[in-house]
């Protein structure tokens, strides 16, 4: 199955080899619509801007500083869950020891 390539995934990235822009069957001849022109298109692909050029590295240092955050919060709540486990074996060792003291009064 042969499938063709849409705006955001092209079946190929080379501006030459690239379908051309021409008026579809479906549209009525004297539609509206004027036909798009290509001239010029695969030399304004070729000639990328910086800022596209450095897209990809904004936003593999964006997804960086998400992930990194990601790790903070979960290496809080692990410090947390930790820290209340321990408030808890104090608790339950401080019962112990008031009721070591209670016995030992009372006898």
């Amino acid at each position: 199955m042969s499938t063709a390539g849409t705006i955001d995934r092209p079946l190929t990235y080379d501006p030459t080899k690239q379908a051309s822009m021409k008026p579809s069957t479906s549209e009525p001849a004297g539609s509206a619509i004027p036909d798009v022109t290509t001239t010029g298109a695969s030399a304004s692909r070729q000639n990328r801007t910086r800022e596209m050029q450095l897209i990809p590295e904004a936003l593999a240092r964006a997804h960086m500083h998400e992930r990194l955050h990601e790790a903070e919060r979960e290496r809080r709540a692990v410090r947390l869950a930790v820290a209340r486990r321990m408030q808890r074996r104090a608790e339950r060792a401080s019962l112990r020891a008031r009721r070591a003291l209670a016995m030992a009064v009372m006898q």
